[in-house]
């Protein structure tokens, strides 16, 4: 029960990384406000929940003024939620760059300023989902690498401005992790499977749980003098990918 007596609040609950993050912080003690735009896999959970747009201008402060209705302080804030989208540069419109800018770096950074009157300090954390295509170059995927590119440097930033009032700021970068987001295309995309699942060292693909283990890591006491670091949770993809060994095909993405 590492987190008994602790407040958190995790955006993007109620599928892959943030649903398995919020069961985590759940089984561990804490008291969790769980944020998404739909909420019906909250249901049966011991977990308050608020369901919303994060890319509305009225949605930070939504979020605040519930977790000030239920909590008497926060202790961790898991900006989890995201959208992805592989499209290169030249076939993205604004609509779909500016959804990715809105959820993934617009919303992070008006719900982290709305909320750092809440935070416990010292003691609080904050923990920013970022991706290992926010780390590195990848073909094909500029808006939305660029998005979590910018979240990494903030979360570098937030580190800077923010450790010597106490609170933690750190994040994860993960690599391929099937999730409903992820799923179609590890299915049917072969030179993807090549690219990020035969490169990956371990072999396989990571699963929500493994990800949201290091996030309550990020904000445990077990963390507390990790600043300003963003954890790659990918298998060695991001520092020490391999060649595929063998040309990727549809029958060996079958197989799996």
């Amino acid at each position: 029960m590492k987190f008994e007596h602790c407040n958190v609040i995790v955006t993007g609950a109620n599928s892959g990384i943030g649903l398995a993050t919020t069961k985590h912080f759940l089984n561990e003690g804490a008291r969790v406000l769980a944020v998404d735009l739909n909420v019906g896999a909250l249901s049966g959970l011991s977990v308050d929940s608020l369901a919303l747009d994060l890319s509305t201008p009225e949605a930070p402060a939504r979020i605040v003024s519930k977790a000030a209705e239920l909590f008497d302080g926060v202790d961790a804030l898991v900006n989890n939620a995201g959208v992805g989208g592989a499209r290169t540069l030249e076939l993205s419109d604004d609509a779909f760059s500016d959804r990715g800018l809105d959820i993934n770096l617009r919303a992070v950074m008006r719900l982290t300023r709305d909320m750092l009157p809440l935070l416990r300090k010292p003691g609080a954390s904050i923990v920013n989902v970022t991706s290992v295509y926010g780390e590195t170059g990848y073909p094909g995927s500029a808006p939305y690498a660029a998005s979590k590119g910018a979240i990494s440097q903030l979360t570098r930033q937030l580190a800077a401005d923010l450790a010597p009032g106490g609170i933690r700021v750190n994040g994860v970068a993960p690599g391929v992790i099937r999730t409903a987001m992820t799923e179609k295309r590890l299915d049917s995309d072969a030179e993807y499977w090549a690219a990020m699942v035969e490169a990956t060292p371990l072999g396989q693909i990571g699963t929500p749980e493994q990800v949201a283990s290091v996030i309550a890591f990020l904000c445990s006491a077990d963390a507390s003098y990790v600043v300003g670091q963003i954890i790659a949770v990918d298998g060695g993809w991001l520092e020490c990918r391999t060649r595929p060994a063998r040309p990727a095909s549809t029958q060996a993405i079958a197989s799996r």
